[in-house]
């Protein structure tokens, strides 16, 4: 099984994790660190940036923007000043590819930086980060002050004239600020609020001057392209989407944690191959791609292609990799609710669709959960996400409803036995649920009725017991307790 893991597999981005000392700056200089940066000063900025171009590298934070066009537009918007800034504010549930690749190799971003500093004509650089990874921030510290110490970041690098720095700063978990322009905005001491497009940041960014924003996993795979090329990169991937690709696997998954495998790879190989499946012998049942702004495929996507026009036509995104595996034990109702609860907690509240729309489809589902929804509110509660993603300010509010929409299409069913059944299929929803003993399984050991926190279990010992549901609260203390299997949740 760990061959074949590892067979699926093709680290780039985390090429180094594991292998060096994040903490030694020979060490990475021991495995071509800062070569890619001397090479990069041999070649004119605008060599540079067709590089990159033609490698293919797209993206990594979610929308998978070409990042060589990027560079692109800022190169040819002239100003006295341009910054390259690294977004490490990775706010999905579930999701720590990034913070993975800053703990464990953060010279690879200090060095791609500096490397899209000269492309651009940035220089000053800076990483927003989020304050929650504090180990991440000691070592890029560190890495920022070694390559001082080496003459690799500051004046005249590599006595080509051309001067680079970088700063930290910090930001407080607002997921919104993930959003490039909110992230601005919170850098320069604002309300982290995204803003109208365009002018984009390429042309108008950080202080008004032309500003460079990629993720950490983007930068990652820089050093790589300058070294090995961009046709090895190209070679790498499908048509439209090139090079590999960071996910973090979640949820009900055997094999917890990070992976990075090649665009074009299937989820069910993911799931199955490298992730082994759901454990405890359950069956798959979905998965969400893309965090809380993704959508929930099931078994007849299996077969899609990893990359980002694929997912797309899933009604799913690629995102920055959360990967959220749910088995035959989750209700889809309540994990689109999930994902709600959290886009609706971290909404700027600068547009009337996010702000206020986010917490009407709160309610509708929260309402559907609870076993009081009708058909009419399935009406409302599509309607209603259709209109948000297409008046919504920002990605965040646009992308909100994706979860509701794609479980709707998919698991229509799940939907419509709360609403006309006032039952969940997946026994999930509490409100929903009723617990019964069966006399038959039950052996009167009493564990059920000294467990429930009501006392509404009665029986004498070593006789069937029952349970009094006008007493009950469903909080399902006797159902985990049975030794038996006696107790049946329906």
């Amino acid at each position: 099984m760990a061959a074949t893991v590892e067979k699926k597999q093709l680290r780039i981005a985390t090429r180094n994790c594991g292998f060096i000392d994040p903490e030694s700056i020979d060490d990475y200089i021991g495995v071509r660190g800062y070569e890619a940066l001397a090479q990069a000063l041999t070649m004119t900025p605008a060599e540079l940036v067709e590089v990159i171009k033609a490698s293919g590298l797209r993206g990594r934070g979610g929308a998978g923007f070409p990042t060589g066009v990027k560079w692109g537009i800022a190169l040819a918007n002239k100003a006295d000043q341009k910054y390259m800034v690294c977004n490490a504010d990775e706010g999905d549930p579930g999701a720590f590819m990034d913070r993975a690749v800053l703990e464990g190799d953060p010279h690879s971003v200090v060095e791609a930086m500096a490397v899209g500093g000269y492309a651009v004509g940035a220089t000053q650089g800076a990483v927003y980060i989020r304050a929650e990874y504090p180990l991440a921030i000691k070592r890029l510290k560190k890495a920022i002050d070694d390559a001082k110490a080496y003459g690799l970041l500051g004046t005249n690098i590599f006595g080509s004239g051309f001067d680079f720095d970088i700063e930290l700063k910090y930001g407080a978990g607002a997921f919104v600020c993930g959003e490039e322009t909110a992230l601005i905005k919170s850098m320069e001491g604002k309300r982290g609020e995204p803003v109208t497009k365009p002018p984009f940041p390429a042309q108008e960014g950080y202080w008004r001057k032309p500003t460079i924003v990629n993720n950490v996993e983007t930068f990652a795979n820089i050093p790589a392209i300058i070294l090995k090329g961009a046709d090895w990169f190209s070679s790498i991937g499908t048509a439209t989407s090139k090079g590999t690709k960071v996910f973090a696997l979640a949820g009900k998954i055997t094999n917890v944690g990070l992976i990075e495998v090649p665009m074009g790879i299937t989820l069910r190989e993911v799931i199955f191959d490298i992730g082994g499946g759901c454990p405890d012998g359950k069956e798959f049942k979905a998965v969400q791609t893309g965090g809380p702004s993704g959508g929930a495929l099931s078994h007849k996507d299996l077969d899609v292609a990893i990359d980002y026009e694929s997912l797309a036509a899933c009604k799913s995104i690629m995102g920055s990799g959360g990967m959220v595996v749910m088995d035959e034990d989750s209700c889809m109702v309540s994990v689109a609710k999930f994902f709600l609860d959290f886009t609706m907690d971290e909404t700027c509240g600068k547009c009337t669709p996010c702000r206020i729309g986010s917490k009407r489809l709160y309610e509708l589902l929260d309402k559907i959960t609870k076993g009081k929804g009708t058909p009419a509110d399935l009406d409302r509660l599509k309607n209603l996400s259709e209109i948000i993603k297409d008046t919504a300010l920002c990605g965040l509010g646009q992308t909100m409803p994706n979860p509701i929409l794609s479980t709707m299409d998919t698991f229509r069913g799940e939907y419509e036995a709360h609403v006309k059944d006032k039952k969940c299929p997946a026994h999930v929803c509490r409100a929903m649920l009723t617990y019964t003993i069966d006399p038959a399984k039950c052996t009167g050991c009493t564990l059920c009725s000294k467990v429930c926190p009501v006392e509404c279990i009665s029986g004498t010992k070593k006789q069937p017991h029952t349970i009094d549901a006008s007493k009950c609260i469903k909080c399902g203390a006797c159902y985990d307790k049975c030794k038996f299997d006696a107790i049946i949740k329906q």
